[in-house]
């Protein structure tokens, strides 16, 4: 399991992790797995791809509404075929959510509550995200800093399940680890937060500059999808709507992928069994998993 936070380097490194171990990938971002979004989420090219069969990315329609528990499911079948066929396989991304699912399970939670969903979803319309992760902070502080505070999704369902229930959401999420069927190292590349943060400047103009505002345009009839509320299309389809100027939402865009980055960091360095090394010391990585492997046997 490679994690790391965004422009970190991790797909160059679970392609050439791939190929050393002869495995395929699957991807544990939240956002790949959607059509016509490659600029926006950083999908692996065509060519990496083509290198290393990837999992999990450009499957399927914006409209979809692919849920954590959707994942986890297809993701540990997908993973019973593979492991038919290699003994490795390689997983990556920076949905901590989604690796959390992959690796120890999802906790109970309550069915989702339509009426409850509709109205915060008009609130989140009318009022913005701010007046949401406002209310989530009043009825779940735990959960209020944990949580990634620009992804209406997450704040949306933790405000939805301590509605319907009357208790924080935290306060329901046991971490009860589920067992697999296979053993999982977990390794992170670890960069400087001075890099980290040029790269991410650097990866934004990249973006900018191979067509992210086209793409945007083309998903803007969308907006409305839980699939678009996303950094870098957010901010555009704000500059689209008249509420700021292309160069700020730009500048909004670096902005709030640092902070992302940020949680990120923050959520993955958790787990204290996880090996970092610099994105471009793969024998360490290597090494790492290797001597992971023979204390499992």
């Amino acid at each position: 399991m490679v994690v790391g936070p965004t422009g970190s380097g991790k797909t160059e490194l679970a392609i050439k992790l791939a190929k050393h171990y002869g495995a395929e990938i699957i991807s544990t971002d939240s956002r790949q797995i959607y059509k016509g979004m490659a600029i926006g989420t950083a999908q692996p090219t065509p060519e990496e791809r083509a290198a290393v069969p990837h999992h999990f990315v450009d499957e399927l329609e914006p409209e979809v509404d692919f849920t954590c528990a959707m994942f986890e499911r297809r993701a540990l079948a997908r993973l019973d075929a593979l492991f038919a066929e290699s003994r490795y396989a390689v997983a990556v991304g920076g949905s901590g959510l989604y690796i959390d699912a992959l690796c120890n399970g999802l906790d109970e939670m309550p069915s989702r509550n339509i009426d409850v969903r509709y109205n915060l979803a008009d609130r989140l319309y009318k009022e913005g995200l701010a007046s949401l992760v406002a209310q989530l902070k009043e009825l779940d502080p735990v959960y209020y800093e944990q949580i990634d505070r620009s992804n209406p999704v997450r704040v949306v369902r933790a405000l939805e399940v301590c509605i319907v229930t009357g208790r924080p959401y935290s306060e329901q999420r046991r971490g009860n680890v589920a067992i697999r069927p296979f053993n999982i190292v977990k390794v992170g590349t670890d960069v400087p937060r001075v890099e980290l943060y040029e790269r991410i400047n650097n990866r934004v103009k990249a973006m900018i500059d191979a067509g992210l505002e086209q793409e945007a345009r083309a998903l803007y009839p969308k907006r409305h999808l839980n699939s678009l509320q996303t950094v870098g299309y957010r901010e555009l389809f704000d500059y689209f709507d008249g509420k700021m100027i292309r160069s700020d939402a730009i500048d909004l865009i670096k902005r709030n992928s640092r902070r992302y980055a940020k949680r990120q960091m923050t959520w993955f360095r958790r787990d204290e069994s996880t090996g970092w090394f610099a994105p471009s010391d793969v024998d360490s990585f290597i090494k790492f998993i290797d001597a992971r492997v023979a204390e499992a046997e």
